[in-house]
């Protein structure tokens, strides 16, 4: 087992020799769900300037005041500041209008009845200074940082950058990225059956995978077990994209002729085979121009753990994501464990009635077992030892 690259080894070799695909600026519209690659900070304070929360009248506050208040005039929202003259009088204002000089408290409709030309207060209303008064820059202040890089930009972020003039926004450049099947006994989802054949379906899945992260530049792609073929299409591949994530040909079977055509094309090997199961063949290198190449292994339940494990955080971090805290579980039953490998195990999880994560294992049959991976929300990584890992283990979890 000393030949092969640990999973903490691997995880690392993959960070140490990711590239990162650069920045490009995009118009605001074309921002939602990409990474942000610049600080953005207060185009000026929030909110702007003392701002009215209610409809109804702005007026000066005293201990005094009188319950009669004479109509000045109005402010409403995007007008001028307009100016309260005197303390018996008031101006009619609508929320978010700017508060009248002079005035420095608000007093809801709800609280006032008009008659004539003045507003009356009720019995009830028993007003404060400052009360339903937005302060100028209580949310924020001129020059705070309002959005960090890496951050994914979703509904608030989009309207911090257009609350603050952000026209042009400096995003990650969205990698091109190649799936690739490979062998004879794949077929497309819409083709008949022949006899030996299977339809792809880890292209599918990896590409969903990716999807749901807003990756949109995934083409697939598919290769025939032939050992010309494969160095020929991993050469066109590697012309037109910046990430190929490769699934089968990659063990050490007579057929396996993808690392070969790798090496052939000058991707520089990394590493190959992980101490893990499932997935131990995996192979990863780095292209002549810096392509990420993610060579994962056929079986469904190995392609879909490795991609999840090692190629999907490897390009959002290449995006900019910072890493996150891995998330921990707590086995609800004892599963068998590897005495020399890293056992990822496919788990249901749930939230038990005192707060805790608990992972239910739904084991697969073989690795190419994924009729059950439906059932599941992940896997659990559990270390290699002798025979079980009881119930109450506390597991890293990897959603799917």
């Amino acid at each position: 087992m000393s030949e092969l690259t640990s999973v903490s080894q691997a995880q690392a070799l993959i960070a140490e020799h990711m590239p990162s695909f650069g920045s490009e600026l995009v118009p605001l519209d074309e921002a939602v769900g990409r990474i942000l690659r610049q600080a953005v900070r207060a185009e000026h304070d929030h909110p702007p300037f003392d701002r009215v929360m209610m409809d109804g009248i702005a007026t000066r506050w005293s201990q005094g005041m009188p319950r009669r208040l004479a109509v000045a005039g109005a402010q409403m929202a995007g007008m001028p500041r307009q100016s309260l003259p005197s303390g018996d009088a008031c101006l009619e204002v609508t929320t978010g209008a700017m508060l009248p000089a002079g005035c420095d408290c608000v007093i809801p409709i709800e609280q006032l009845r008009r008659d004539g030309g003045d507003y009356l207060l009720s019995d009830e209303c028993q007003p404060q200074a400052g009360q339903f008064i937005h302060r100028q820059a209580s949310d924020c202040a001129q020059g705070s940082l309002l959005l960090s890089p890496g951050m994914r930009l979703g509904p608030a972020e989009m309207a911090l950058l257009a609350a603050n003039g952000v026209a042009k926004v400096e995003v990650a450049v969205m990698p091109s990225i190649a799936i690739v099947s490979t062998g004879d006994e794949l077929v497309n989802v819409d083709a008949p059956l022949g006899e030996g054949q299977i339809r792809r379906s880890n292209d599918t899945a990896v590409r969903a995978m990716l999807r749901l992260e807003g990756f949109a530049r995934v083409a697939m792609e598919h290769i025939v077990d032939d050992e010309a073929a494969t160095r020929e299409r991993i050469a066109e591949l590697l012309d037109r994209h910046d990430v190929l994530l490769l699934s089968g040909g990659v063990s050490m079977g007579q057929r396996d002729y993808v690392p070969a055509a790798l090496a052939a094309q000058g991707v520089r090997k990394v590493f190959h085979r992980i101490a893990q199961k499932p997935g131990k063949p995996m192979w990863f290198g780095i292209g002549p121009r810096g392509q990420a190449v993610f060579a994962l292994p056929g079986n469904p339940v190995s392609a879909l753990v490795c991609a999840t494990r090692y190629a999907r955080p490897a390009l959002l971090a290449a995006q900019g994501i910072p890493v996150s805290a891995p998330e921990h579980v707590v086995l609800d039953s004892e599963v068998d464990i590897n005495p020399t490998l890293v056992s990822f195990v496919p788990a249901r999880v749930q939230t038990d009635a005192s707060g805790r994560s608990m992972a239910y294992p739904v084991p697969s049959r073989t690795s190419g077992d994924f009729s059950s991976l439906p059932r599941t929300h992940g896997f659990i990584e559990l270390p290699s030892g002798q025979g079980k890992a009881p119930a109450g283990t506390v597991a890293t979890f990897y959603r799917w």
